[in-house]
């Protein structure tokens, strides 16, 4: 296949593939200087080329603690990258651009339709204001509450970095922390107000920009979108499914929620339940957890957030679309209907398509891991899961990674970051429209 160069000419899924690359590859150089880390001597490569892939992907998986490793110079790159890499690089340079009041072209908007992943180029702009208020207004919320409760058990000024760092984190779904010793929240466990605004963070930043920007507008419309009464819907159904099942699993687990009093256990619960969501923080010690609730927990890791967020994940829409296409064939229907409106079949394929790559991308990855690493088939699993869906959920494997192995996983970052539609439109060959149609064959299914 004939490569070509002229980045003009290059379709947006392949700019925004050489752009994400860019930022993280500028990433890793800025890491592996002395002046990122603490002790002041060079994060090899590897390493750093790893983590700021975990951080511009906004995943969270981690090979040397943020906390402890890093100076400050180098955690203040982090939160840059996830802040880049939550929000789009094109969405970054469209805020330059207005500032400067230059004009967004065509082009640029094709870009911008396929980063936030919109079906047309209407009202793209204006969504790209929403985002940037919506975000930095958000992110200034949870910095001012961490803020505030950080400050009873440290010094201002590091209360002030901490609000902001973990802000940032939180609600670009990037699930890095500085407490160090990969604590996490876990000192936050039974904490309602820090449970609260990482929940919130985390909620918001995985509901995705146009659920957001429908829901300010509320008020004056009186109305949602298809899109956003099925995310809204499925978002709490499967946190509400999750607190449930998380509860049940891990209440007589002494090690989780067995230690925890009763509105410890709930807070653990739902918060275990959020994170999954490709948040990656956690308040529990997840390598004590069950093998049922790891299981369970990488199914919803796989589902991930919703179209055009800071998550991951086949996204939340995709798999309402697969229930809905269940139901349909069950009930022996022809349509799948949601809130009394047809889905189209070319979003029926779109999902099958999302799905099935997805799953073969786990389990090739899963395969490679169990090669190369020396783990149980569970925690390779959840890796793998938790690296696709950008997570950064972690069972204490991410650490122990062979060089392969963080190869690998770094590739499943990236991919699971752009998305696996956008990474084969980017790569695959340019295919024309077939002028003819073969004809219609039968095969027995099931």
């Amino acid at each position: 296949m004939k490569v070509d160069w002229n980045v003009l000419k290059w379709s947006p899924p392949r700019i925004l593939v050489s752009g994400f690359a860019l930022i993280i590859l500028l990433g890793a150089l800025l890491l592996s200087m002395p002046f990122a880390s603490a002790n002041g001597e060079r994060l090899p490569f590897l390493d750093a080329l790893f983590t700021a892939t975990s951080a511009t992907c906004v995943t969270g998986l981690v090979v040397v603690d943020t906390g402890t490793y890093f100076s400050v110079a180098g955690q203040v790159i982090l939160m840059c990258l996830f802040q880049l890499g939550g929000l789009g690089f094109m969405t970054m340079a469209t805020l330059v651009a207005l500032v400067l009041r230059k004009k967004i072209s065509l082009r640029e908007r094709l870009l911008l339709q396929e980063a936030m992943n919109q079906s047309s180029m209407e009202g793209i702009v204006r969504l790209i204001r929403r985002v940037i208020v919506y975000s930095l207004t958000i992110e200034f919320v949870g910095f001012i509450l961490f803020s505030s409760r950080f400050a009873f058990d440290m010094p201002i000024g590091k209360a002030l970095f901490f609000g902001a760092f973990h802000a940032v984190s939180l609600f670009n779904n990037a699930g890095f922390d500085i407490f160090g010793e990969y604590r996490s929240l876990t000192l936050y466990v039974q904490d309602p107000i820090v449970n609260i605004t990482a929940m919130m963070l985390i909620i918001t930043g995985g509901l995705g920009f146009v659920v957001m920007s429908d829901l300010m507008e509320f008020r004056k419309n009186q109305r949602l979108s298809l899109h956003s009464k099925v995310v809204l819907s499925m978002t709490g159904t499967l946190i509400l499914v999750g607190t449930i099942v998380i509860f049940i699993f891990e209440f007589s687990n002494s090690k989780t929620l067995g230690s925890l009093d009763w509105s410890g256990k709930i807070w653990s619960s739902f918060f275990q339940s959020v994170t999954p969501r490709t948040a990656g923080a956690n308040t529990l010690d997840y390598t004590a957890l069950r093998q049922a609730t790891v299981f369970f927990t990488i199914i919803l890791m796989f589902i991930g957030a919703s179209p055009g967020s800071t998550g991951g994940g086949i996204k939340t829409t995709t798999f309402t679309t697969l229930i809905g296409a269940v139901v349909a064939m069950i009930r022996g229907r022809d349509d799948i209907v949601l809130f009394r409106y047809r889905l189209g079949k070319d979003r029926i394929f779109k999902a099958l398509t999302i799905t099935l790559i997805s799953l073969g991308l786990v389990i090739i990855v899963t395969m490679i891991l169990s090669m190369t690493e020396d783990q149980a088939f569970i925690k390779l699993l959840f890796e793998a899961t938790s690296a696709f869906g950008t997570v950064g959920l972690s069972v204490g494997v991410t650490p122990e990674l062979s060089n392969v192995g963080k190869i690998v996983i770094a590739l499943t970052m990236f991919a699971g970051r752009l998305g696996p539609l956008t990474l084969a439109y980017a790569l695959g060959p340019r295919t024309e429209k077939e002028l003819y149609r073969h004809p219609e064959g039968k095969i027995t299914i099931g």
